[in-house]
């Protein structure tokens, strides 16, 4: 199992997940993903590697890299590392956010692209970071806590459906 950045030499994995995913993915965690799948590949790539650099970055978006989760050949997950926060990730957001796909949850692929995530950040130059759930995540929250995850406080704002809990992981 690797956390890997997307590259060309895994266009044949990242097409399998889209399939998997489906044309309405899974949630906001992949809209970004569907939203840019029908241009070149090698485009996408790119973009990827521009956001990382802060480039060509999207109103209220804060640079960010993006990892995917890679077991025996395919993608099980993908993760973003913000690289710093705006308000609106100061509150829901974080500098953490990650997803399974749906065929490989409850097998602790959570935890662990959450784990190496934050070995990202620490390369990054990170020392604490924000992760965030829905409050009604029990999963998630669990994923947070064997990371290190020390609860804060629970978030609630209009635009939100369900409040968010707001984590703090130290990073050795």
């Amino acid at each position: 199992m690797r956390l890997v950045e997307l590259t060309l030499e895994i266009e044949a994995v990242y097409r399998e997940l889209l399939d998997e995913l489906g044309p309405d993915g899974q949630g906001s965690a992949t809209s970004w993903m569907l939203e840019h799948s029908e241009e070149p590949f090698e485009v996408f790539v790119g973009r990827l590697q521009d956001w990382s650099r802060g480039k060509d970055l999207k109103d209220g978006w804060v640079a960010f890299s993006t990892f995917w989760l890679v077991d025996d050949d395919r993608i099980v997950g993908k993760s973003s590392l913000r690289h710093e926060l705006n308000e609106h990730l100061c509150n829901i957001g974080g500098h953490i956010g990650y997803v399974i796909c749906e065929s490989f949850r409850r097998k602790g692929y959570g935890t662990e692209i959450l784990r190496l995530t934050l070995e990202k950040a620490k390369e990054l130059g990170l020392e604490r970071v924000l992760v965030t759930c829905d409050e009604d995540n029990i999963a998630s929250a669990k994923i947070i806590e064997k990371n290190g995850g020390i609860f804060e406080n629970t978030y609630q704002d209009d635009e939100l459906d369900v409040p968010k809990r707001r984590y703090w992981i130290a990073i050795d």
